[in-house]
């Protein structure tokens, strides 16, 4: 083992200085791994086979196969046992092979055990942490087994990575050849083309601050001073998102404007009754007695997603960004009325305090707590449960941050996850 990882740390050192010196302080005896043989052999941690116990070579090659034919650079998350970096490689096209290491403890332990020279001495090859760079970079494969082993370090980027690949399969419901995306598009058209175009606020707001408020747990530590502002002359702009409704006017509170896209949304959670004067900002597919109860103005907008592409067509109306989450859309309507500074309350994307939301029973408006399996950092730096949908939110909302720099993001909270881009408001959040 000694005599391997001299050599293979030689060549380490000679062309990446600072990553040997990050992986020497690498402790390789807390990774649980132990060998397990088949036809061939392999690593397993924790339980987690590193590759195929049969044919890495051919399993190497499939994975290999799925990415961008003659592409002159790839992006490999994870080292493995060198078995992909090895037939990426055998590809006279393949100008750059940047290899990004996930787990610094597990590829030292390979470095031990197995011979890496020929790909390291490669040199289209460029290594580097992960957590060296803030987004992913395409075209990449992610191996799976690390994608699960990353170490704590390398998880904001393992979770962007998560997010990407399951992207194919979240936007299968919004399908436009999906009947149900139509049969939603249809029963709604008659509103779609007498509501008004949500351009039409677009600019109205030039200036102002603005309050953005979500349903997560920390909205509830806010709803008495929020009273006290909503009370006031001159305040900020309030747009809520359509769950935070209820909450917010059980506290007396009456926001501006509100926000809706999920065709799942009911009078339960926008009563009609009293939301006169409220505008109410939706996008196609809603339910029509829904949106015909509501009192208040009607604005209607698209997204990007293919499921408007014929309507649109037909019915032009303004696009608003919308990222999985209703917040996107609520946030990107404020920027687009002109707002320079943006607020945010109840923007948690985890469940701080062991609650999911404020003013809704745990599991009502989502998955239940006690299935919780993942996590994010929160605004002191610790770990917070959260779910896989609400850690791609948050990495939707950061990309739109870092696209809008005229904009000041503020958190109120440092329960919830931390939001890259944002500040904490010294008026709102508690130490």
């Amino acid at each position: 083992m000694d005599e391997i990882y001299q050599r293979n740390s030689a060549v380490l050192a000679q062309r990446w200085p600072a990553v040997m010196q990050r992986l020497a302080a690498e402790d390789a005896t807390s990774v649980p791994a132990q060998l397990l043989e088949g036809k061939s052999s392999t690593l397993t941690v924790a339980g987690i086979q590193l590759t195929s116990r049969h044919d890495r070579l051919a399993e190497a090659q499939t994975q290999a196969d799925s990415l961008p034919a003659n592409s002159p650079v790839v992006h490999l998350y994870g080292t493995g046992l060198g078995d992909l970096q090895r037939v990426l490689l055998a590809s006279a096209s393949l100008q750059q092979l940047q290899v990004h290491i996930l787990n610094g403890a597990l590829f030292v332990l390979v470095l031990q055990l197995l011979e890496q020279q020929d790909w390291l001495s490669d040199p289209r090859v460029m290594l580097a942490y992960a957590d060296e760079r803030t987004e992913i970079q395409l075209p990449f494969f992610a191996l799976p087994a690390e994608l699960v082993l990353a170490d704590d370090a390398n998880a904001r980027i393992r979770d962007r990575l998560v997010s990407e690949v399951h992207v194919g399969f979240n936007n299968r419901e919004f399908s436009p050849e999906n009947p149900e995306s139509v049969k939603r598009l249809e029963q709604g058209r008659e509103l779609l083309q007498s509501d008004a175009d949500v351009a039409a606020l677009f600019g109205s707001q030039p200036g102002r601050d603005v309050l953005v408020i979500a349903t997560g747990p920390s909205l509830q530590q806010h709803l008495q001073r929020l009273l006290v502002t909503h009370q006031q002359t001159d305040r900020p702009l309030l747009i809520c998102v359509d769950t935070a409704y209820v909450p917010l006017r059980n506290a007396g509170i009456t926001p501006d404007l509100v926000v809706s896209i999920d065709h799942r949304i009911s009078t339960r959670h926008l009563p009609p009754e009293g939301s006169d004067g409220i505008a109410l900002v939706y996008l196609p597919g809603q339910e029509a007695p829904m949106l015909e109860a509501w009192r208040g103005p009607r604005y209607v907008g698209y997204s990007t997603s293919p499921v408007y592409s014929q309507i649109r067509q037909h019915i032009p109306r303004a696009n608003l960004h919308v990222g999985g989450s209703v917040i996107h859309p609520a946030i990107d309507l404020a920027v687009k009325m002109g707002a320079t500074r943006i607020t945010l309350f109840g923007a948690d994307f985890a469940f701080p305090g062991g609650k999911t939301h404020t003013g809704w029973q745990d599991g009502v408006l989502g998955p239940e707590l006690s299935i919780a399996r993942h996590w994010v950092r929160d605004g002191r730096g610790n770990k917070v449960k959260t779910q896989l949908n609400f850690r791609s939110y948050l990495i939707e909302l950061e990309r739109y941050i870092a696209l809008h720099p005229e904009v000041q993001f503020l958190n109120t909270s440092r329960d919830g996850a931390l939001i890259a881009g944002t500040t904490f408001d010294p008026d709102w959040t508690a130490p």
